[in-house]
């Protein structure tokens, strides 16, 4: 310990700094309660999609359907279910709770075939995908960054099961007159204990986002509009220096 010490401070003399997640402390948020959605906001659609869409997100115990291409939700409390029967006919769900550099664990559950995305400060997605079984992955599988880069392996499991999501990431940094100096960069992309993504820095937003804007905060948003899935027992912890 007494070694491990002085690294650290021979290190810090040197300006090298330590980001870690207090997420043993009680800096953690739960920006879903398991109850309800009244801390969360829809994203409005495409202003060019005339169709009047509804959002389908429920609160429920949820499991696959008969039809495994779909998702059950039992009533009572436990997940955010989207009930979506196809591509476009339902909505994004964010968190009103807006977050800086964070370390952001989340369960899933995703039907056979589905499609999803986790909005990191709501405007970088890391893709939920079933992509149980595949071998040559791409830039849409689950773990892959949007666009940006594919998961270095396949950790998914079987579709109705619940995995976790694990990341941390350091927002972008502005200068006292909104210019950016530093970019988002994701530190760790963890899939059921096996990581896919290390120091992954991006230039901007994926696509999609809730506003495509840049910001020291953002919230979390889960994609609504491609697949059924659910989310559950999420927690955001911030990371601290």
């Amino acid at each position: 310990m007494k070694n491990w010490t002085l690294m650290t401070l021979a290190l810090g003399a040197l300006g090298i700094a330590f980001v870690h997640a207090d997420h043993h402390g009680s800096g953690a948020a739960e920006p879903f309660n398991g109850k309800d959605l009244l801390d969360w906001s829809f994203k409005p659609k495409d202003s060019k999609d005339k169709r009047p869409i509804k959002p389908k997100w429920v609160v429920g115990k949820p499991s696959l359907a008969s039809n495994p291409g779909a998702l059950a939700a039992e009533a009572g409390e436990g997940a955010m279910v989207n009930l979506v029967s196809g591509h476009g006919q339902s909505l994004d769900i964010y968190s009103n709770a807006t977050f800086g550099s964070s370390r952001v664990e989340v369960d899933l559950m995703v039907a056979k075939g589905a499609n999803s995305g986790v909005y990191l400060m709501g405007e970088y997605e890391v893709q939920v995908l079933d992509s149980y079984g595949k071998e040559a992955l791409g830039n849409g599988d689950m773990g892959a960054v949007y666009g940006a880069a594919p998961p270095s392996l396949n950790a998914c499991k079987k579709p109705g099961e619940w995995q976790t999501y694990v990341f941390e990431y350091e927002a972008p940094k502005f200068d006292a007159d909104g210019k950016k100096i530093a970019n988002f960069k994701l530190l760790k992309v963890e899939l059921n204990g096996q990581v896919l993504h290390e120091n992954l820095e991006l230039e901007g937003p994926t696509p999609s986002g809730v506003t495509g804007k840049e910001a020291a905060e953002g919230p979390i948003m889960f994609q609504g509009d491609h697949g059924p899935v659910a989310y559950r027992n999420i927690k955001i912890t911030p990371l601290k220096k």
